[in-house]
């Protein structure tokens, strides 16, 4: 039995199944402090069959590098509480299971070019835009680190004439997720984009950043697809905009043409959690 968590910003996702495809029992529980979120997600866990290998996507910056002291730590987030918090090593020691960890749009993005929109591809970008915005990026089937991992919600979009707005992101405030991601567009506009008028300007806007952000790994990277999920992108109309907006910028340039593009998850909302078991399946191997 494999254990598989998706620790996001505002919920914890835990599962337990026999494969990456094969979830037995699935919940969710709210983010809060790290002891009352670490606390509950043992105690589900506790009700289950025991698990002999977790995967864990989460929230970041984590720490990636298994030979650093600070492998599987939250870094520095501006998620309050959570900076320095050993996550991983907080979850193995408890389970007494290896544990294999990856950010949470790394998961997403190897479960979608394995299992979903990307299968049969080479290479595959997962976005997601909620309570922040991140991108894992999947290229010769290989998660793409450096000496970390990409952050690339928090580059720095061109702005449009007239909007002059800080942002909302406290450590860079008009970057991509001072922007475009749910907590800015509620500090901007006082409600989430979807409860906004569709003829309001910020469905454009929003938009606009965000096929930014594609035509960018578009052109930097040659990734043939982008996923895009998560809560801001419940908002009806906004992923064709998105796709619009994007292949506009491009005006027919870039060699991909028609081949790259911008698509919902084919996992729907399982695409973390899928890439959590994935995640498991190599901590098997480590134990």
């Amino acid at each position: 039995m494999l254990g598989a968590i998706e620790a996001g910003g505002t919920k914890f996702v835990l599962a337990v199944g026999t494969a990456p495809g094969a979830i037995i029992a699935r919940t969710s529980i709210p983010t809060r402090d790290p002891q009352s979120t670490i606390a509950a997600a043992l105690a589900w866990f506790a009700q289950q069959p025991p698990i002999e290998a977790l995967g864990l996507g989460t929230f970041g910056p984590v720490g990636l590098d298994r030979t650093r002291p600070d492998w599987g730590h939250i870094l520095s987030t501006p998620k309050p509480g959570w900076s320095g918090f050993d996550l991983a090593g907080s979850l193995g020691n408890a389970l007494q299971v290896p544990v294999a960890v990856e950010t949470d749009v790394n998961a997403a993005a190897v479960a979608e070019a394995r299992l979903g929109a990307g299968r049969g591809g080479s290479s595959l970008a997962y976005m997601t835009v909620g309570t922040g915005i991140g991108v894992g990026l999947v290229l010769d089937s290989h998660c793409v680190h450096g000496v970390a991992h990409p952050e690339m919600g928090h580059y720095y979009p061109r702005r449009p004439p007239g909007d002059t707005d800080a942002g909302s992101c406290p450590f860079h405030s008009d970057c991509l997720e001072g922007l475009a991601s749910g907590p800015a567009i509620q500090k901007r506009w006082g409600t989430t984009l979807s409860e906004l008028p569709t003829d309001h300007p910020a469905h454009a806007l929003v938009a606009g950043y965000l096929a930014q952000a594609c035509h960018t790994l578009f052109a930097t990277t040659a990734v043939e697809t982008i996923v895009i999920g998560g809560g801001v992108l419940a908002t009806p109309g906004l992923l064709p905009a998105v796709a619009d907006a994007t292949h506009a910028l491009d005006a027919a340039y870039l060699p991909g043409g028609q081949r790259h593009r911008v698509c919902a998850p084919a996992l729907g909302d399982a695409s973390g959690i899928t890439g959590a078991l994935i995640l498991a399946t190599q901590a098997r191997s480590l134990d």
